[in-house]
């Protein structure tokens, strides 16, 4: 199995080309509501693996739903404002319990997957702190050895460690962030975002059953959404993927349901994000 450990500390250059093609799939935690939801997660991973089994995957998630405002009401109990650095490290133990969970629901489904924790995903914060589009380095090294040794890397989401390796949260929704260093700095095929709802829409479709899907969006488009009060990806992980032209598919787990692709352009990238219907989650 070829190697992707070659990419350079510092930045968001790539592993070789000369290796297995690489999708980064986000689940965010408004899907993680539990057991039948981490088994349906599982279930979808291991029917895109049987549907592309020369591909490698690295799973980003999120704390399950609820875990991280929990966590951070648990904190302001015992002291009214945190530290930092204590409110970080408490909120990593929601986003390791789901790459923990999912880890071991894929070996259930005899999916040859690891579980990586913060330390191991390479994700490097400044000292200044700065958790934006450039702020946060990516060394590929330990991440592109587990990906040369399993077909799943299941990654945890929303953290980053500092130069002294401290945990450090990317802000709210900073797993989306997390997908999108990740799958620009491993040249992924794909970035995928897999939400509660089958991509971006003209309103909230939770709130208003008369909304219509918008199947392409610029970066720019997507970012005056996001300033308009549209957070459905995180405005880092926008302008992350603006910088390095790097298209997204926002979706839901089901395969066969509408998508929207961000690009830099309109119809958007050049690659196709299609699967075949085996990878449909049940």
């Amino acid at each position: 199995m070829s190697s992707y450990s070659e990419g350079v500390e510092g930045g968001c250059e790539g592993a070789a080309s000369d290796r297995e093609p690489l999708a980064v799939i986000k689940i965010g935690g408004s899907i993680l509501t539990g057991t039948q939801a981490y088994r349906r997660a599982a279930a979808f991973v291991r029917n895109r693996l049987l549907a592309a089994p020369e591909e490698r995957f690295v799973v980003v998630v999120s704390a399950q739903k609820g875990a991280t405002d929990d966590l951070e009401e648990a904190a302001r109990k015992i002291v009214a404002s945190p530290r930092k650095h204590a409110l970080d490290l408490l909120w990593s133990t929601g986003e390791l319990r789901s790459v923990a969970l999912l880890a071991l629901h894929l070996q259930a489904l005899d999916v040859h997957a690891v579980g990586v924790n913060i330390h191991q995903t390479g994700l490097i914060a400044p000292h200044n702190g700065a958790t934006g589009a450039g702020g946060v380095r990516f060394d590929a090294k330990r991440l592109g050895e587990l990906l040369g040794e399993c077909a799943v890397a299941v990654v945890p989401g929303f953290l980053a460690t500092d130069a002294a390796q401290a945990v450090v949260s990317l802000g709210r929704g900073g797993s989306d962030l997390t997908a999108v260093l990740l799958a620009a700095g491993l040249r992924a095929n794909r970035c995928e975002l897999i939400k509660d709802v089958p991509g971006y829409f003209t309103t909230d479709p939770h709130r208003d059953r008369s909304a219509l899907p918008v199947p392409f969006l610029t970066f720019e488009h997507a970012l005056a959404l996001a300033d308009n009060g549209c957070d459905l990806v995180q405005r880092a992980a926008l302008e992350a993927a603006a910088r390095w032209d790097l298209p997204l598919v926002v979706r839901s787990l089901n395969e066969k349901a509408t998508v929207s692709r961000i690009a830099g352009t309109i119809p958007g990238s050049t690659w196709t994000d299609s699967v075949a219907d085996l990878a449909v989650a049940p």
